[in-house]
């Protein structure tokens, strides 16, 4: 028998990335996450949010320290 979720949590990490891209990037508590997340149909405790950022909070900051810097809009003199 084969893990269908090799990486056991309960939710995809499309979503764990989203809930934490949330809580990092706006400034919202871990219940503010929760709630955006139930309007959205996903039940997810504010505890389970915390869980995640602890987990995976370091791996995000790793990636985005190694990531390439993207250009924003060409500023234009006028």
């Amino acid at each position: 028998m084969t893990d269908r979720k090799p990486y056991r949590h309960r939710f995809p990490l499309s979503i764990i990335g989203h809930a934490l891209w949330l809580y990092h990037r706006f400034p919202l508590s871990e219940r503010d996450v929760q709630e955006l997340l139930h309007q959205h149909g996903i039940v997810v405790s504010h505890e389970t949010l915390r869980q995640w950022n602890i987990k995976f909070a370091p791996l995000l900051t790793e990636v985005l320290r190694h990531r390439e810097p993207q250009q924003g809009f060409p500023v234009v003199p006028r």
